[in-house]
């Protein structure tokens, strides 16, 4: 079998290599606007959210960027409480900077550093819908006076949904 060497005349191959051109630039754009989202400007980051452990919850109300709320953090079985809800003390929002500390309770409290930003979810009624991003240190009051002990974690805090709103 004999092969034959095929000739592409320069004008067809430069059409050819125009339109791989044309192609790549629109992929290399569009997947960099997938990956760039701007930062979302969100109104209200009312609702509920996971919290450390699957039956753990945040509970925030944002009043024009005052937040109060509660955190409720399921105790073991050889602890005497069920749940301990921790109060939130102090909360603000300014843009999408989140920033919560609670009230002390057994010489415990949690304190939030971070921002919010859209998750998932497609709709506020979803799971997912926001996430809190950022580092959750929580500190144990020692027995000397004003001796703190804090532990940070990073953390993404899911909301939960519209849905579970009305289960709780």
């Amino acid at each position: 079998m004999l092969m034959r060497p095929i000739s592409i005349s320069p004008e067809r191959h430069a059409g050819r290599l125009g339109i791989v051109l044309i192609v790549s630039a629109v992929l290399f754009a569009a997947a960099g606007t997938l990956h760039a989202r701007p930062e979302e400007e969100i109104d209200d980051i009312t609702g509920k959210y996971h919290f450390l452990n699957a039956d753990d919850v945040l509970a925030l109300l944002d009043e024009e960027g005052k937040l109060s709320g509660y955190i409720d953090v399921f105790q073991g079985e050889d602890e005497s409480d069920t749940i301990l809800s921790y109060p939130i003390s102090i909360g603000t929002r300014k843009k999408n900077r989140v920033e919560f500390k609670t009230r002390k309770i057994h010489q415990k409290y949690y304190r939030f550093s971070g921002t919010v930003r859209r998750g998932s979810g497609h709709e506020a009624a979803d799971p997912d819908y926001l996430e809190l991003v950022g580092d959750l240190e929580t500190v144990v009051v020692k027995a000397e006076p004003g001796e703190e002990s804090a532990q940070r974690t990073h953390v993404i805090l899911k909301s939960m949904g519209r849905a579970s709103d009305k289960e709780q």
